[in-house]
């Protein structure tokens, strides 16, 4: 038996979760539909951080935001869930992660992806797929361009997030900014938003309240 590539493993990984995040949903005759797991409205222009905005982001994680520059996603439920953070925070300290995810339903359905293996089967397929890891060291590319816009500091010169520019090391941070960027600009971001669930239904993370499905 062939043993499968990185890029094989990807594309199976894809279709395994392609079906659980289906698996059950039916339209109204009855028949089985795919609702796609990307959200719909990606990407977003970037907000100001309101009020009411820095405290869903507390809530989401716990503790007070730092270095907000601009809310640059929201999940369906109108809550942040991708930051777009200072390149220096308010204390001094270099900040590279400039795409900071905060929904933690988004961060658990991430997380199991890790768990999982996901990015012991992407840096494969890096290792597979010289286009792909172009891709993915112009994603590097795009992160520090767009970093740049918000400050210069030295001190993180060069320095992106998640692994970029060679390796995955951090889905958390792909995901963020491949939410932030749009399709196309981090190959990994987007792989693995194709592989996870619509964790925006039922109920916002940021509030607790119960929605139905749309």
């Amino acid at each position: 038996m062939q043993t499968p590539t990185g890029s094989n493993q990807m594309k199976q990984r894809n279709q395994q979760s392609e079906g659980c995040a289906t698996e059950g949903r039916r339209s109204d005759d009855g028949t089985e539909r795919r609702d796609a797991v990307k959200p719909a409205d990606w990407p977003q222009q970037p907000e100001p951080v309101s009020e009411a905005d820095a405290a869903a982001v507390r809530k989401q994680l716990g503790r007070p935001i730092r270095g907000a520059h601009a809310v640059a996603w929201r999940c369906p439920c109108g809550q942040p869930a991708v930051v777009e953070t200072e390149p220096r925070l308010p204390d001094g300290t270099p900040f590279p992660t400039t795409y900071y995810l905060t929904c933690p339903k988004a961060a658990s359905a991430i997380g199991r992806l890790e768990g999982g293996g996901v990015m012991k089967d992407m840096n494969a397929a890096l290792g597979d797929d010289p286009e792909l890891a172009a891709q993915h060291r112009r994603a590097h590319e795009d992160y520090l361009a767009r970093r740049a816009r918000l400050g210069d500091v030295p001190e993180i010169a060069g320095i992106s997030a998640g692994g970029l520019p060679d390796r995955v090391k951090c889905l958390h941070a792909l995901v963020g900014h491949a939410l932030a960027a749009g399709p196309g600009v981090s190959p990994m971001g987007d792989q693995a938003l194709e592989m996870l669930p619509e964790w925006w239904l039922h109920h916002s993370c940021a509030t607790g309240t119960q929605e139905d499905d749309q």
